[in-house]
């Protein structure tokens, strides 16, 4: 696959001027968006890949540890909604998330990793480390391809005696890690609402790190369009399904001593993404919970700063190979060192 640096067009320019206004004044909320028919899907669990399936991750060599602080926080819960583009957050409008930026730290203009598709992103994200590293070069669910290479968020965690959970909207996501790094692991297949609820029915109160994904943005982006009105729907069901979680770390007690970070996997333009436009590259990344001061980043974020940024938060040693570097300014820390993305 080659990396061609398109000419800039119309679309990409607008893209620009609509996140520049964004960052710079209050969008006002708009009224919720009338409910949009979606055809229920089934609800199904898969297995976890088999030990023949995680050959590639077995002759991965050990990594260099580096040493870390001492926990910033409890646990973790990482939430990925899979076609986010930053502006749609303001378009639904998406007020659990709103709230979130404005208790936490965030950047509208973090960028994912090219190809800028589901599961290499997500093997990034969640590992720390380029594709180049990881060695995910396929998007589809391929069991025989084995699973990305390294040690990624989840080794580190599960080593270390943390409950690690995976709740996901695509069966692919499960060859992001060792099956035998997780302690649970969930594929519902369904909307964003319906992958909540499912989570909050046997809440893993005990998790260490809990990665959520829900898919549905991505695919009413697919079928009607990027900031399409069926995918403003959508971006807004969402919202509400984060904030039925939000409402379960609150009954539970979990929230204060729980870092929440809210991003996504890549952007899209037209019905499409995985290319180097800006619309397919930028995404959200919004830190909120303990030891966050709130404020708009500064720091340029990139997609493997999300799996190095929980570790930091977490106590656990980070390995040298990994590509992301903790967001330090989010915490209210001198910033050490950025991460530089990848080639």
């Amino acid at each position: 696959m080659t990396n061609r640096t398109p000419t800039p067009n119309r679309n990409s320019l607008l893209f620009v001027f609509l996140i520049i206004v964004l960052l710079a004044c209050q969008v006002p909320a708009l009224p919720a968006p009338a409910a949009a028919t979606i055809p229920p899907a089934t609800q199904t669990s898969l297995p976890t890949p088999t030990a023949s399936s995680t050959a590639t991750a077995a002759e991965s060599p050990t990594p260099t540890p580096t040493p870390t602080p001492a926990p910033l926080a409890r646990r973790v819960l990482i939430l990925s909604i899979d076609g986010l583009r930053p502006d749609l957050i303001f378009l639904a409008p998406m007020t659990n998330l709103q709230a979130l930026m404005q208790s936490g730290a965030y950047s509208l203009t973090a960028h994912t990793v090219y190809p800028s598709v589901t599961l290499i992103s997500h093997s990034s994200m969640l590992g720390g480390m380029c594709p180049s590293k990881h060695g995910v070069y396929w998007n589809d669910y391929i069991p025989e391809n084995g699973i990305a290479q390294g040690v990624d968020l989840f080794d580190l965690a599960h080593t270390a005696g943390l409950q690690t959970v995976m709740h996901v909207g695509k069966e692919k996501l499960q060859q992001v890690t060792d099956a035998s790094s997780l302690d649970i692991f969930t594929y519902v297949n369904d909307r964003d609402l319906v992958v909540a609820k499912r989570l909050i029915e046997d809440f893993p109160e005990n998790f260490g790190v809990l990665f959520v994904h829900f898919p549905l943005v991505d695919g009413m982006g697919h079928t009607y369009g990027w900031l399409s009105p069926q995918q403003v729907n959508v971006a807004y069901r969402a919202d509400e399904a984060l904030g039925l979680i939000l409402a379960a770390l609150d009954e539970r007690g979990l929230r204060g001593e729980t870092l929440i970070i809210v991003s996504a996997d890549h952007g899209g333009h037209d019905t499409i993404h995985g290319s180097n436009l800006l619309e397919d590259m930028t995404i959200p990344w919004i830190a909120s919970g303990t030891g966050i001061q709130p404020k708009q980043l500064t720091t340029q974020v990139h997609t493997m700063d999300t799996a190095t940024t929980a570790a930091f938060a977490l106590g656990l040693d980070i390995p040298t190979e990994w590509d992301g570097v903790p967001v330090y300014e989010a915490f209210g820390l001198p910033v050490e060192k950025q991460s530089e993305g990848c080639k």
